[in-house]
């Protein structure tokens, strides 16, 4: 018997046109679709046109039913993973599932397309030769540790952060790393109300703290402490 394959599918992070032609045929051509929420997904295959069984894969759930879909695929079935928004496994699901199915021989094929950090890092006009993508920042435990760590790193330094958070973890950057580092902050990437702010950690406090609510996930990009 034949065993499928695992493919992990880049959906768009606010633009429907940023989804490739690939994608689409893939999605076509699977058996079953995994989504990290089924009502958002699903109104993405709605919109292509496209009917696929869907079943729910998230952060909560798949610790519990990687071996399940990895034994799916392995018994023939085509399997296409998909995020909300973006390449999954990037600060999403998937790593366990794509872990699995490489412990067990099975061919996984992830298709470049849609990932926030890239147009944020490209756009923020700090150095991208050299950097690190270090996600969310933990909550609570080990956050001020990892800000001190950061705060020596050398290489540019991207950051996910939420809305509601954003102003406090710039202020928290500044605190260790200096209000006058450099830093870029992006939001509602690709959509009708994108804003890429850039300056230093101070400027970028003083604008954000200006508004009266931040909308959109956040991207932040900090320049590498000088040599």
């Amino acid at each position: 018997m034949e065993t499928g394959k695992l493919y992990l599918i880049p959906t768009p992070i606010g633009n429907l046109e940023d989804m490739t032609l690939r994608a689409i045929r893939i999605l076509k051509e699977v058996d079953l679709v995994l989504a990290e929420d089924t009502r958002t997904t699903g109104g993405l295959l709605k919109h292509f046109e496209i009917s696929k069984p869907l079943k729910s894969f998230h952060i909560h759930n798949e610790h519990k039913i990687v071996e399940y879909w990895a034994q799916q695929i392995c018994e023939g079935q085509n399997i296409a993973l998909c995020s909300d928004a973006g390449t999954p496994a990037i600060s999403d699901p998937g790593f366990l599932l794509v872990r699995e199915c490489i412990k067990q021989g099975i061919a996984v094929e992830c298709l470049p397309g849609a990932t926030a950090f890239v147009p944020a890092l490209v756009n923020s006009g700090l150095p991208n030769d050299r950097f690190i993508f270090e996600g969310f920042l933990p909550h609570k435990k080990g956050r001020q540790t990892k800000v001190m760590a950061l705060a020596e790193e050398e290489r540019t330094i991207v950051l996910y952060e939420s809305p509601h958070r954003l102003v406090k973890s710039l202020q928290q950057l500044a605190e260790f790393m200096g209000e006058d580092r450099n830093a870029s902050v992006s939001r509602e990437l690709t959509k009708l109300h994108e804003e890429n702010a850039r300056g230093t950690l101070k400027e970028l406090i003083t604008h954000f703290s200006a508004k009266e609510k931040v909308k959109g996930e956040i991207v932040i990009v900090i320049e590498g402490k000088k040599k």
